[in-house]
């Protein structure tokens, strides 16, 4: 196997993460799975004009870029957020936070010198 392939993988699942994140509705079911506790469609969709048809889309997009797992409890989808995927993507944006700041700095010594 190529060196290039682990990276196009990994590429890939942040480009999907960023894509689920990216829509208004899926950040704030993040935000309110973040409070720790999982929950139903029903809880979720409690102030959204969304139907839970239309929520439970939005999750199955969120569980697909990893970022929300589902547990049946009797009859009941209990949802939650899953940090590892968030973990990685801070962990990238850091990355390139310093890749710039490095780039900025040798941008601005060749300009003052």
């Amino acid at each position: 196997m190529s060196s290039a392939r682990p990276r196009e993988r990994e590429v890939e699942r942040r480009a999907v993460v960023f894509a689920a994140l990216g829509d208004e509705t899926r950040l704030s079911l993040v935000g309110k799975l973040s409070r720790g506790t999982p929950q139903s469609i029903s809880d979720l969709a409690r102030g959204s004009p969304l139907t839970r048809q239309a929520i439970t889309k939005h999750l199955r997009v969120l569980e697909g870029a990893r970022l929300v797992g589902c547990v049946r409890v009797g009859r009941e989808s209990l949802f939650e957020l899953r940090p590892e995927p968030l973990k990685e993507i801070q962990s990238y944006l850091e990355r390139v936070s310093e890749q710039w700041g490095d780039a900025l700095a040798r941008l601005k010594s060749f300009v003052e010198d």
